[in-house]
């Protein structure tokens, strides 16, 4: 532990670098992130925001609070490392600068005290801007080599690390303190100073994972708290331990090497991590592989580098149908693999095995059988089967097949089924069995990826494929399909036209002769010899029928065998029908109008012939010379081959409707002629050459069909006007006799009835209580004493007698009591129908009594006698006792 002098001039407080030029003793290898000085800037203003750079900045960053930190890890060279760092006012953009020179740590003891005794002074800081004064100069502090402290030292705490001092203590009493990250910021407390002696120390263990180094900057003042030294920088190293064991980054590690691999082939990597220092032997990992599983066929397959975790192969013979994963124990351990000194951790590396195609398909046997009726298509006639040692469902599984002779046409093709990667012969085409009786087609198999490289196709590769095709019943056919015959129309019936045949394609089959009948004649004018074929005809032939189109007549037939099962085939012959003139021409329209005037008065006709040239037009047009009022009437010029115009030959002639004959010939040979009647309309035209209105409604008239069309809607309008007159008066008399039926007070239908009524009252004193014990005693309403009647009675009306039944009434009697009963009622005009809604217990329209004390005073309770109610049982006690025996 050395002492550490320093020396300073009094002088004012200046903002900037405490000097030009900053040299510290660091050690030779430095990793990244580990603090190395603190440049030690000096603000006046506390609220100056200061930005650090540096001139190297892919080496060293300096940090907001001035600490120079290692940006990578890397070896300092022999000679001093220089730099510059810069601090820059992001206010009032003002700059300093200062040098910083960085010496390694020398490997003998003695170098770095002698070092130091050769370090030259140092001045002050300066700065871009000017100065008042003159620029000062200082003699430089003394640097310290940064103090080692193991981690995880034992203590006894606090223990002393170095002593700080100054040389002006001899005449000054000083104070001395540290600060930093450790001493006064987070962590605090790890570091403390004597403030008398300068014994700097430390309190408790430290732990290099947490932090590497200690940046501290101790400091010098007198007792009025005046600073007599310029601050210097303590670095404090935390030598690491081996004390954290590697860990793997994965548990299990997951590779994949195709099978066959040559040895040395890439497989995976592994790494583990280590948190002690990786520049020491603590952090240094050896790699080694601890066990293999399965040991087949060689229990050292693989290799791992014990520096990198690259696993390779060692030996050859990787085949997955044998083997398809490897299961590697992995053991990491630092010290660099030191087995005593060294902790090590354990992985699990799982290595896949990957298919190649490495085993061709070949069939399960040499020749394969199928049969196949003829003229069949999409049929499939055999199944090829392979088998393939390759992982299923992989290109190097999946087959592909194709034929390499037997098929010159092309009938045949093979697909492979994509579940069992058995290939599938179809048929594609028809096959003749008169032509081609059997097939042999030979078959190669293949991967849809080529072989590994030196394996070759064996020869269960190829295959046989043996296909029989089956004789089957065929149609017959015509020959010609189509037929055509060219025939001139006027052909006579019975007239014998063609022959049309067929033949029938089963050579090899006993079967008779075939068959013949008509399956389409649109105009019936053909029939056909069921044998022979021979067609005659049964009409005239005639082109100018609707069935005949572009002078082409069709007429379908059917010839059938008697195979089994039987089949047939159609021919179809097509007459193209030569053209005679057979029609004479026609004039076209029918109807003309023109006026009575001679101008104007020209209408324009057309000939119309159904035959073609060169028996059609031109036409010649002629009026006929009797009667003799046609020419003298009219005239016609021919204006066209087809087209003439007929006009007045007089001025004027009568309104009315005139037929005029013209007389048309073509120019066929012989020529073709006829007469056709023009209807021609005159009438009263005005200047623009049209009918006038009156004319035109008197000329148009109306036709006995319209005639008939209105009288029938009239006469159907009249009787739904009838009917619904009937229907309206029905239902009036209906609404009458419903009103007879039924008063409109009474009908339930139509009322809401009350019945928590309890009336009578005074009211009530005539209501006669012996209708409720022997019904055959009421007397009719029509000798009932006039007087007080309830409110809720029905009105009093005459109403039938209906029949009393005697108190003791025969057995036999009961029937005509109820047929008596029945015909008064129908007899009732007051009676609904039985289908109707009856009325039940009737209580009338309302009553006025509030009481139930009429019980007591009714006008007829003296002339009752009420002394059977002691016989009803004791629920009728107390109305006998307030009705019968006495006066009481």
């Amino acid at each position: 532990q050395a002492p550490i002098k320093a020396t300073c001039e009094a002088m004012s407080c200046k903002t900037g670098f405490p000097e030009d030029v900053h040299s510290a003793v660091v050690s030779r290898s430095v990793h990244g992130g580990q603090p190395l000085l603190n440049v030690g800037f000096q603000s006046c203003d506390g609220n100056k925001k200061i930005h650090f750079g540096s001139s190297e900045p892919a080496d060293f960053r300096v940090g907001e609070d001035g600490v120079v930190y290692a940006e990578r890890s890397f070896q300092l060279p022999a000679e001093p490392t220089e730099f510059v760092v810069s601090a820059q006012d992001k206010d009032t953009q003002e700059e300093w600068q200062m040098r910083v020179k960085l010496t390694p740590e020398p490997a003998v003891p003695g170098a770095a005290a002698k070092h130091q005794e050769q370090t030259e002074d140092i001045v002050f800081p300066w700065q871009h801007h000017k100065h008042s004064g003159p620029l000062k100069r200082q003699k430089r502090d003394w640097v310290i080599p940064p103090i080692n402290l193991p981690e995880n030292s034992r203590g006894p705490f606090p223990q002393e690390l170095v002593r700080i001092r100054s040389d002006r203590d001899k005449s000054l009493s000083l104070r001395y303190s540290v600060t930093g990250p450790g001493a006064d910021q987070p962590p605090t407390g790890i570091f403390i100073i004597n403030p008398i002696s300068g014994q700097l120390s430390v309190t408790k263990p430290l732990d290099r994972e947490q932090i590497a180094s200690f940046h501290l900057r101790a400091h010098a003042v007198d007792v009025n708290g005046n600073q007599v030294e310029n601050p210097i920088d303590i670095v404090i190293n935390v030598i690491d331990m081996n004390d954290n064991r590697p860990e793997f980054l994965h548990q299990v590690w997951n590779g994949t090497v195709p099978e066959g691999s040559k040895p040395g082939t890439y497989v995976m990597t592994v790494t583990a991590i280590d948190a002690d220092d990786p520049n020491a032997q603590n952090g240094m990992l050896r790699y080694r592989i601890l066990s293999q599983d399965p040991s087949s066929p060689s229990p050292n397959m693989f290799t791992i580098n014990n520096e990198t975790g690259d696993i390779i192969t060692v030996a050859a013979g990787l085949d997955r149908e044998k083997v398809q994963q490897y299961t590697l124990i992995i053991q990491a351990t630092d010290m660099e693999g030191n087995p005593t000194y060294g902790l090590s951790n354990t992985a699990t590396a799982v290595i896949t095995v990957t298919d190649i195609n490495d085993n061709p398909p070949e069939f399960t046997a040499m020749t394969f059988y199928g049969e196949v009726p003829e003229n069949r298509v999409d049929v499939i006639v055999a199944n090829l089967t392979v088998m393939d040692k390759d992982q299923p469902h992989t290109p190097a599984w999946n087959a592909m097949y194709r034929m390499t002779g037997g098929d010159p046409t092309g009938r045949f093709t093979i697909l492979t089924d994509p579940g069992s990667n058995d290939g599938l012969v179809t048929v594609v085409k028809p096959i003749d069995f008169e032509t081609n009786r059997m097939f042999v087609l030979t078959v190669a198999a293949e991967n849809q990826v080529p072989l590994a490289k030196g394996i070759q196709h064996p020869p269960q590769s190829t295959a046989t494929v043996s296909i029989t095709v089956i004789d089957v019943n065929e149609s017959p056919y015509f020959v010609p399909n189509p037929k055509l015959v060219r025939q001139e129309e006027g052909l006579m019936a019975g007239s014998i036209l063609t022959t049309f045949t067929a033949q029938d394609p089963d050579r090899y089959m006993q079967q008779t002769s075939l068959r013949y009948s008509k399956l389409s004649d649109p105009a019936n004018w053909l029939k056909i010899d069921p044998v022979s074929g021979q067609i005659t005809t049964t009409a005239v032939l005639d082109r100018e029928s609707i069935y005949v189109q572009n002078n082409m007549y069709n007429a379908t037939f059917l010839a059938s065998d008697n195979g089994i099962p039987p089949m047939s085939g159609t021919g179809t012959l097509q007459i193209y029908l030569l053209d005679i003139n057979d029609n004479a021409p026609q004039v076209n329209p029918k109807e003309a109008t023109t006026c009575e005037t001679l101008q104007p008065n020209a209408i324009n006709i057309t000939a119309v012939d159904p035959d073609i040239d060169p028996n059609a037009g031109p036409f010649a047009f002629e009026l006929p010379d009797a009667p003799a009022s046609i020419k003298r009437n009219w005239t016609i010029v021919r204006i066209s081959g087809d087209h003439a115009q007929l006009s007045l030959r007089i001025k004027f002639l009568e309104a009315g409707i005139y037929d005029v004959p013209i007389v048309i010939t073509d120019s066929g040979n012989p020529h073709a002629s006829s007469t056709s009647v023009l209807k021609v309309k005159v009438c009263q035209c005005d200047i623009n050459g049209d009918c006038t209105d009156v004319d035109r409604i008197v000329g148009a008239g109306l036709g006995t069909g319209a005639i008939i069309a209105i009288l029938l809607c009239i006469i159907i309008l009249l009787i739904l006007v009838l009917m619904f007159v009937v229907w309206m008066k029905r239902r009036d008399k209906e609404r009458q006799a419903k009103q007879l039926l039924i008063d409109p007070e009474d009908d339930v239908r139509d009322n809401i009835l009350k019945y928590d009524e309890e009336g009578g009252g005074e009211e009530d004193q005539d209501y006669d209580l012996s209708q409720l014990q022997q019904p055959d005693t009421v007397e009719p309403d029509a000798i009932k004493p006039v007087g007080i009647r309830r409110l809720d009675e029905r009105p009093i009306h005459a109403e039938p007698q209906y029949p009393v039944r005697s108190a003791a009434p025969h057995p036999g009697d009961i029937g005509d009591f109820i047929n008596e009963g029945l015909k008064a009622a129908d007899n009732d005009p007051t009676a609904p129908p039985y289908d109707s809604l009856l009325v039940f217990d009737y209580e009338g329209s309302g009553s006025t009594a509030g009481s139930l004390s009429s019980l007591n005073s009714s006008s007829s309770g003296g002339e009752q006698d009420y002394d059977y109610l002691n016989d009803w049982g004791p629920r009728f006690k107390k109305l006998a006792d307030m009705y019968g025996g006495g006066d009481d």
